[in-house]
């Protein structure tokens, strides 16, 4: 077992590293990009990435703070699925309404791989390996429809 202060370090370690590892990637318009706190541009909109003990994963999450808001966001998500796909090259699982850790109400698209271990060094480059294609799609995607998300409000 961790105590809180190991958790945070390795925690921290794992994603300095992925991000020295991303900094010489461009996105997709060919510009430097913070991969780890990436910005989507839109209010409560956001593109995650995550590692635990057991998954690591990759999210794009609306926060219900303006539920009619948040529910425009997701029904755009909803028309452009074939795109994100064609973009991601795979299914991702579609969560229209859902809880986060700190019991706020998103909603959440997302995949996730199983049996990956963060506080298992070993298992770093594995997920490092599943994130990066899938954020650097997320980005091209991201760059080729941001402007009609932009236009709901």
């Amino acid at each position: 077992m961790y105590t809180k202060e190991e958790v945070s370090k390795i925690r921290q370690e794992f994603w300095t590293r992925f991000g020295k590892y991303m900094m010489p990637v461009l996105s997709s318009e060919g510009e430097k990009i913070n991969w780890i706190n990436y910005k989507t541009g839109i209010p409560h909109l956001y593109f995650r990435m995550n590692a635990t003990k057991d998954t690591a994963g990759i999210a794009i999450e609306i926060m219900q703070r303006n539920t009619g808001f948040a529910a425009k966001l997701y029904s755009q998500f909803q028309l452009l699925k074939p795109m994100l796909q064609a973009h991601t090259g795979e299914a991702w699982e579609w969560n229209a309404l859902c809880e986060n850790e700190h019991g706020q109400l998103m909603s959440r698209i997302f995949i996730e791989e199983k049996e990956l271990n963060i506080f298992k060094e070993k298992d770093w480059p594995s997920i490092i390996s599943f994130l990066k294609p899938r954020i650097i799609s997320l980005d091209a995607f991201w760059n080729e429809y941001k402007m009609v998300f932009e236009m709901i409000g």
